[in-house]
């Protein structure tokens, strides 16, 4: 019994009494109201961020007397929107409820809807923004947001953005939403909440401790995929590196076990929490990883100076990722790097050969993708690869073309090249997936950002990107240009294909 004021009731932390598939607290919250109110919003929000079977509310008079109860739960999904259910009855005399058997149906078909919808065991998240600024640019990020998740084997339940005039700096949003985010998650047998906006540490604690959710915020989503996707020594190093990076400041949990010391033989004195040994162990590996990157970079730098002897140019492939860089690598060199239609499908960088017309060969390579907001940290672990922009002789700046976002994305690609100071490197922008566009789109495309439009799955449209390419490259031996060459799409038919260009 907690005796409160009225105003409110401070509970303490009472934590979980039950856990599974669909269980609820297995706690039932009865107070009193003293304003002759019934149950209110706070109430139904407490019940849901509490996880309590039920929220029951008696009125007491002036007098002391008990008067009309209010009892409220909440409901698995429904066609109606429904989040809970709320019953009045006016004395306790007529509180005719068998609450065990009302608590165990309720359980019993939360339990089968999350059963039903793990067999697939994809993880099921819900993705929140919260912006102060435009709504439309916040929906454009979320968009993003989704296409990251879904590339990285997430199925997304619900997408939810919250506009608001100043953000929480505890929760990043109001109680209110809050609730309905994780009665949301409960309805749907979601177990992921991943926000678009950059989380601080003790944010993520608050909303772990508030949900009982995993929370994850874009950067760290970003960090998750490149895990999956790294392949050589290098790229699971960088990938390691920042993610280590990203993880020392959070490492901090609310189980009372890590605080104790270690003590024993080498180990007097106040000793160390389990927490600082964490955080001295992410250090020190964070130096050997950051050894080893020297070690792999000095090797990079010797296979750039064999390549500088031989005296080949080389073109570097750039651009927002899923662009199409690596199709359009295959076609130009006939090779075969993994292509995939996702977001970050290459992570290691590709060199391949490419023979002009005129016996005239140069090293073209293919690089990770940018995105907009790259966590910091991952910019930093992935240097080694990106300095090899700067040897580069031309920069070929894909964008797809058929995107909503198309000038967006081209904007971010130029700030982080700008940011790499490679903007001093003759660029030539490149409008993929032209054959997703008809061709008055295309034309007004390619005049407007003065980029050369291309087909990647097409080779037969290369002809004016080659011709540039070489000209950029031998200035003092390329010939005029013919005028096919300088208008491209007068000559070529624009087809429709259904793969990834």
């Amino acid at each position: 019994m907690i005796v409160g004021d009225d105003r409110h009731v401070v509970l303490p932390d009472l934590g979980r009494y039950r856990l599974g598939a669909g269980r609820l607290n297995g706690l039932r919250c009865i107070h009193t109201h003293l304003g002759g109110e019934p149950l209110t919003l706070e109430d139904l929000t407490d019940l849901v961020l509490l996880g309590f079977d039920l929220m029951v509310a008696i009125e007491v008079g002036e007098r002391g007397i008990p008067g009309s109860i209010s009892y409220g739960h909440i409901v698995p999904e429904n066609n109606k929107g429904e989040k809970w259910q709320v019953h009045n009855v006016p004395d306790i005399g007529q509180l005719d409820v068998d609450f065990h058997a009302l608590i165990q149906s309720l359980e019993d078909e939360l339990a089968r809807t999350e059963a039903s919808r793990s067999l697939g065991k994809k993880d099921r998240a819900v993705l929140v923004g919260v912006t102060a600024g435009p709504a439309w640019k916040a929906k454009e990020s979320l968009e993003e947001l989704r296409d990251l998740a879904i590339s990285n084997q997430v199925k997304v339940v619900d997408v939810v953005l919250q506009r608001t005039k100043e953000i929480n700096p505890r929760f990043l949003i109001g109680k209110g939403k809050l609730s309905e985010l994780a009665l949301r998650c409960l309805q749907t047998g979601s177990n992921l909440l991943i926000f678009d906006n950059e989380l601080t540490p003790a944010q993520v604690r608050s909303l772990t401790d508030a949900t009982e959710l995993r929370i994850i915020d874009r950067s760290q989503l970003i960090l998750d995929i490149f895990a999956k996707r790294a392949v050589t020594r290098e790229g699971k190093i960088q990938v390691e590196l920042a993610q280590l990076k990203y993880l020392l400041p959070r490492l901090a949990t609310k189980n009372t076990a890590m605080s104790r010391l270690t003590g024993g033989i080498g180990g007097r004195g106040p000793g160390e929490t389990k927490l600082e040994i964490n955080r001295r162990r992410a250090r020190e590996r964070i130096t050997k990883l950051n050894w080893e990157l020297k070690q792999v970079r000095r090797q990079r730098e010797e296979r750039r100076r064999l390549r500088n002897i031989r005296g080949l140019p080389v073109i570097s492939i750039v651009g927002y990722t899923n662009a199409g860089k690596s199709t359009l690598l295959n076609s130009l060199t006939k090779s075969h790097v993994f292509v995939e239609d996702r977001l970050f499908a290459t992570l290691d960088p590709s060199s391949r050969r490419l023979r002009f017309p005129r016996e005239r060969d140069v090293i073209i390579t293919d690089t990770v993708g940018f995105i907009r907001d790259l966590p910091e940290d991952l910019m930093e672990a992935f240097a080694a690869t990106l300095e090899e922009l700067h040897d580069a002789d031309l920069l070929l700046h894909v964008a797809d073309a058929s995107s909503p976002r198309l000038e967006d994305q081209v904007k971010s690609v130029e700030r982080i090249l700008r940011e790499l100071n490679l903007e001093r490197i003759p660029t030539l922008l490149v409008l993929n997936k032209i054959d997703r566009l008809d061709r008055d789109q295309a034309v007004a495309l390619a005049k407007s950002y003065q980029g050369i439009p291309i087909c990647a799955l097409n080779p037969q449209t290369f002809s004016h990107l080659l011709a540039q390419m070489e000209r950029l490259i031998w200035p003092s031996s390329s010939t005029p240009l013919t005028s096919e060459e300088s208008h491209p799409l007068r000559s070529q038919a624009i087809h429709s294909s259904g793969g990834n260009s």
